[in-house]
């Protein structure tokens, strides 16, 4: 089976900061790591793949390589960067389209592999977006993914339980955490990911993708403000017999006018 995962580069959000005066995000000297979701999709792609190809698609700067290097240490079998200053600012829909250019570049696939959604954005919309652009069947927050010949069947994660659904090939599903177990790259994993394996990278020109749908000024969305909560107040600590704590609780709720008289 052929399978293109789509992954991406994402800040470590136990890094992140937001500059107060712009209300946007400080990247400089922030960590980056391949978003959580996507690296799920990875893994389960590997072990679908039998005597079929790998290959992993992402867009973003040049230092988004490294994270393309992780997925070929993984186990990956091609690696491929969407870089150019024409994608530069695109929302989801601009992503797609780009994205989208790209996988009918590579050409032939039987399935299409995406995180659920990225950490940093939380849209879960650029893997549905695709598999609308290329006109081909989607499934969304995939907890279990069996392959059967020329179709799939998929544990879909719902609020209260689950539903089984069945695609034909070629189809898109996004991928939820609780697919596999996380996995690490193997020493010779990675001295393969960085010795003898390539990291292609792609312009705006080498995927025909129309300059109109991608990048910044194209984009139909766009973010006004990011910014974060002020910082609460510490917590009190009341100590003390379940009695004397319950009856101080009280007392404070009585003294907020949070509750009324017992």
């Amino acid at each position: 089976m052929n399978i293109i995962v789509c992954i991406k580069q994402v800040p470590d959000t136990n890094e992140v900061k937001i500059n107060p005066q712009t209300g946007t995000l400080i990247r400089e000297g922030v960590p980056t790591i391949m978003n959580h979701d996507d690296k799920h999709a990875l893994i389960e792609a590997v072990k679908l793949k039998g005597n079929g190809k790998v290959t992993v698609l992402s867009m973003g700067p040049p230092q988004a390589e490294e994270t393309l290097r992780e997925a070929l240490a993984l186990g990956a079998d091609e690696a491929i960067l969407l870089s150019d200053r024409a994608f530069a600012g695109s929302d989801t829909w601009a992503t797609a389209n780009a994205i989208g250019a790209a996988i009918k570049t590579i050409g032939k696939y039987d399935l299409l592999l995406f995180g659920r959604q990225a950490i940093d954005g939380d849209t879960a919309q650029v893997g549905p977006q695709t598999a609308e652009l290329l006109g081909i069947p989607q499934i969304t927050y995939a907890q279990k993914i069996t392959a059967d010949g020329n179709k799939v069947k998929v544990e879909r994660q719902m609020e209260e339980g689950y539903e089984i659904l069945e695609s034909p090939l070629p189809c898109l599903i996004t991928c939820m955490s609780e697919l596999n177990q996380i996995e690490y790259p193997s020493l010779k994993g990675i001295r393969e990911a960085y010795r003898n394996k390539e990291v292609k990278v792609w312009s705006a020109k080498d995927i025909g993708v129309d300059p109109t749908k991608v990048g910044l000024l194209s984009s139909p969305t766009s973010v006004k403000k990011s910014f974060t909560p002020p910082a609460k107040g510490q917590g009190q600590m009341i100590k003390g017999t379940s009695k004397e704590v319950a009856k101080n609780i009280i007392k404070m709720l009585k003294e907020r006018e949070l509750v009324g008289g017992f």
